[in-house]
């Protein structure tokens, strides 16, 4: 597979495969380059930007719509991611263009995945979504779990979700998703159990002591 040319929009933030993202457009550069999306129907990349570095793995996006024009020019679009690709080449600016753009390759990805490991991780995410008291609508079923459906929803760090990202396989990903949680909830429910005792601190308090027969 030889590498094609993609449009580059880095953002400080990992986008995965189905996720629907809002972004306000106000750079001239990328609302030259939505305007093409629009009109031409091309898609665009959007790689993560790690503590100032642009990542190599990316996420393929195609434009939604253009929920709203402004009178200055800057534009609310609604995006969907669609793939994942590797920069082979990064241009800072594309030839006649005012945007970026690289020589990538498309990477596949698996979305199927083991459904003995998607139960267990169904369970794990609503116990900490309980811990949490998050409200937050998951599948019914376990063969409906998508890891990357719930990525941005577990706690993980930037520098997480850009690994998850490049994890092609679902079995992959359900594992090193399996481990996280398997550490992050004992932390979360200890910091959970702190944040009330501090928040009871002060209250008065309705103890009984316990009887001492002897010392």
């Amino acid at each position: 597979m030889s590498p094609r040319f993609l449009p580059q929009f880095p953002l400080q933030l990992v986008v995965f495969p189905g996720e629907a993202l809002n972004l306000h457009i106000f750079e001239p550069r990328y609302r030259q380059l939505f305007a093409e999306c629009e009109t031409e129907g091309i898609t665009l990349g959007i790689p993560a930007v790690i503590r100032g570095k642009l990542q190599e793995i990316g996420t393929e996006v195609e434009l939604v719509s253009i929920e709203k024009r402004y009178d200055d020019g800057k534009l609310d679009v609604k995006t969907r991611g669609i793939g994942i690709y590797k920069i082979e080449e990064f241009y800072s600016k594309s030839p006649s263009k005012l945007y970026g753009g690289a020589e990538v390759l498309r990477l596949d990805y698996t979305s199927e995945g083991d459904v003995v490991t998607s139960t267990r991780l169904l369970e794990k995410i609503k116990e900490l979504y309980t811990i949490l008291k998050i409200d937050k609508k998951l599948p019914n079923y376990p063969t409906d779990l998508k890891t990357f459906d719930v990525a941005h929803h577990v706690g993980f760090s930037l520098e997480q979700e850009y690994q998850f990202l490049g994890i092609q396989s679902e079995l992959d990903r359900q594992l090193f998703l399996e481990r996280h949680l398997d550490q992050f909830i004992p932390v979360v429910r200890e910091m959970e159990s702190l944040r009330e005792r501090v928040r009871l601190n002060g209250h008065f308090k309705n103890v009984i002591p316990p009887n001492i027969k002897e010392f």
